[in-house]
């Protein structure tokens, strides 16, 4: 894909990057979804730059992609027990159904497979039906189903989908 550049978030310029563009993209995404009250305290507690920070002193690794010199989306990965958790794929609206979010999940499989990972699993919304249809479609397969309370009184309310590296 020529127009599309991965750009590792390494530094805190890249960090502040990443923010709007994560804020864009949940608020469009998930206000229908969970409400706009619990979008605003997950964005703070999860991928405000001091959450990311956290994260990526923690092991998490997170990439912003690029489409002909725009942001268009980012992922968040962290390597654990031999296997790979996709904590974050999201695709800004306007870049949708350019194969953006496939590619990315292309590139994360090669990740796998040079760390010699056997799996890649990641949470999903259980209401979230668009996005698990496409995590079916590209072969991941629900384990089972999870509710986590996140403080403030809010839960996710998620399934546990899993991928096998072949």
């Amino acid at each position: 894909m020529k127009d599309l550049r991965i750009i590792p978030v390494t530094n805190m310029e890249l960090v502040y990057s990443l923010v709007p563009v994560a804020e864009e993209i949940w608020r469009e995404h998930y206000i229908p979804i969970i409400g706009e009250n619990q979008v605003e305290y997950m964005l703070e507690k999860f991928l405000s730059a001091d959450a990311l920070v956290e994260q990526i002193n923690s092991g998490y690794e997170y990439f912003l992609f690029s489409y002909d010199y725009t942001f268009a989306g980012f992922a968040g990965i962290l390597e654990e027990d031999g296997k790979l958790f996709l904590s974050k794929l999201y695709v800004d609206e306007e870049f949708r159904g350019k194969g953006i979010g496939k590619y990315m999940f292309e590139k994360i499989i090669e990740i796998c497979k040079m760390r010699k990972l056997t799996k890649i699993w990641l949470t999903c919304n259980r209401h979230n039906t668009n996005t698990l249809a496409i995590y079916e479609h590209l072969g991941f397969q629900k384990v089972r189903e999870e509710v986590t309370d996140i403080g403030n009184g809010y839960v996710m309310d998620d399934f546990i989908l899993e991928y096998e590296i072949k």
